[in-house]
Formats: structure tokens, sequence, C-alpha cells
């Protein structure tokens, strides 16, 4: 998780304010329902990541919110301007990257930042001065005098969110910003992101990497079948799945039966002389087993706590395969690991 991301709540003890919040959206096409009433409060510079299925409604849910369609029902607020009744207000104060880039690729990457320029109605000295300072900040003077035809990816994308950023954005939707970016790429789009919230901007992410919603995320939304089926901390999300333990190894064999003998519901391994403990992972069961054993006298020599990740609360609450990216094999589903 970020560690440069701004608090949730504020020095008083009261939450904060709502950058983003909507109650019972819905949207349908035809006969199918997209949105069937869904829920979402976002604090104000937070990272927020949107997952699901291809076709469970994310991209639907970030153009509902950015006025770029209606919805059928619900209410929903962006930066404190209801959606509906006042979507210029809404405009004003967000930033939209797409999954695919809007990037001009028949002129230089400094032209495609004047247009933007030109677009917000900045003065020609202001715009030529923030297109400066964007161009700089997202490692494009070099190449600011090209086509924007002749950039790699990551460049591409880079100045896709550069573009976004000259109206200074409160809010910014990122849909599936790192998808076919090689992983330097990705790493340094993710740097970009965590820079953005250390800033104070929120951002609304939508994405297909579980390992980037992991990485960037303070909340977590799993959208299915038109429904939210789950929302919360990472770590909240992968508690919902059971198989959770913990793992105590032991050096001395008799400090291990001493363990063995003593705890209740436990799996052995012998020839390895551990013990696994069914386990959420959290803080009070840690403490318990901890104090457990110092009280009994018995000393592991390792622990190990492992927890089931996202790739694994992503199948059980979508019920569908774990998505990949091309030429990235499917990985069998297996529990992260962390060593205490």
């Amino acid at each position: 998780m970020p560690s440069s991301v701004m608090p949730t709540s504020s020095p008083a003890g009261q939450p904060s304010p709502a950058a983003i919040s909507a109650v019972g959206l819905r949207k349908s096409y035809g006969d199918k329902t997209v949105l069937d009433g869904i829920d979402l409060r976002i604090p104000a510079g937070s990272v927020f990541a949107l997952l699901g299925p291809n076709g469970a409604g994310k991209t639907t849910a970030v153009k509902i919110l950015s006025t770029l369609i209606t919805a059928d029902g619900g209410q929903a607020q962006v930066a404190g301007h209801d959606v509906a009744t006042s979507p210029d207000g809404v405009r004003a104060a967000i930033g939209v990257t797409g999954q695919f880039s809007a990037v001009d690729g028949l002129i230089t990457g400094e032209e495609n930042m004047l247009l933007m320029a030109d677009l917000h109605h900045l003065p020609k000295r202001e715009g030529r001065r923030v297109a400066a300072e964007l161009l700089e900040r997202f490692d494009l003077v070099d190449a600011a005098g090209k086509p924007a035809q002749s950039y790699s990816g990551g460049m591409k994308r880079r100045l896709d969110i550069a573009m976004t950023l000259v109206g200074n954005p409160r809010i910014i939707f990122l849909d599936e910003p790192t998808t076919g970016l090689d992983p330097r790429s990705r790493h340094n789009m993710w740097q970009i992101i965590r820079e953005l919230v250390s800033g104070g901007v929120t951002v609304f992410l939508t994405t297909q990497y579980l390992d980037e919603a992991d990485e960037l995320a303070d909340r977590i939304a799993v959208l299915n079948n038109g429904k939210i089926a789950a929302q919360g901390t990472a770590e909240e999300l992968k508690r919902l799945i059971p198989g959770g333990h913990v793992r105590l190894r032991f050096a001395d064999p008799s400090a291990y039966r001493s363990a063995a003998t003593a705890l209740r519901e436990i799996t052995r391994d012998d020839e390895a002389l551990s013990l696994q403990i069914p386990s959420d992972g959290s803080q009070r069961e840690l403490r318990s087993i901890l104090d457990w054993l110092d009280s009994a006298g018995i000393e592991a020599d390792e622990l190990t706590v492992h927890t089931p990740d996202l790739d694994d609360v992503f199948f059980a609450l979508t019920g569908s395969a774990v998505p990949t990216q091309p030429n990235q094999p499917n990985q069998p589903n297996q529990p992260k690991e962390a060593a205490r």
C-alpha cells in the first residue's frame, strides 16, 4: 500500500470528505443490466480500485461518474457536484485517462500538451509554462519535439496522463492505465500515481492487474454482475477467503512434539517439524499464538503467515477465471507468504 496517501479521517476523528460518492447507481442497455444499484464512497486524497471481469461494468461506472453518459437511476456526486444536475462542475474538477490513449500521434508531444492547454482556455504564456513543467515532470523533455506516434507505449501513457493534468484536476479517473505496458513502464506508472496522491489528488483506478490494485489501492471494490460483491482494504478482502493459516517450524524435535500435543486444530508435518494453524492473519490471532508459545515456554524457529491473495478473492467473488495479460500464462492460485 502506498505510504504517501492522505489519511481517511480528519484530525478530529471525523471521516474525511468524499471525493466521489454514489448511491443506488443503475445503468442498463436494452434488457442487459450493467450496473444494478452500486454504492461507493471514496475519500479525498486516496486511491480506489474497481475490479471485475470483462464486461462487469467498470468502464460504465467511470463514464457515469465523469459525466460521459447518464445513469438510469441512483445519485452520484463528484467533487461535491451532482453528476446529473451539475455536470460542468464535475468536469472542471476531474481528469480522465481512458483505456485508449487520447494522444494525437501526428503531432509532437509538446503540441499535444499545448492543444490541451488551449482546450482548457489557458492564456498562451500560462499554457506554455504548464506544458513545460509537465513534460519535465514526466521525463518527456527530450522527446517533446518528436511526433507522438514515435513514442513507446510507456511514453504515450505518460504523455496521456500529463495531458490530463493540464487542467490541475483534483480527481483523476484512470481506466486500465497500464494495460499493454512492459513491467518497467508499469512500475513507472505506479510511481506517478503515488506522487499524484501524495499531492492530494484522488485516483479512481480500474485495472485488470490484481497486483496493481494490491500495490496501490487504499480501498478496493469487486464488481460482478452489476453489483458490488465486496469492498474494503486489500487485507480485509483477503480475510473473506478461507485458507489462511500460520505455519510454525521447529528445529528442536522435542519442542515440536510439545507444541503439536498442546495445540488444537492443527495440521502436522512430522518430517518438516512444522505445524499449520488456521488463522485469518489478524494481529489479534498472531498475538494469541505468540502469547501461548511464551506461556508454554516453547520457541518456534520460524513463523510465517499465509494469506489468500487477490487472485483468490477475485475468483471466489466473481466465479470467473483470474484475468491474465497477453504473454503471461495463468498461474495457479497460491497463497502469498509473508515471513514474520
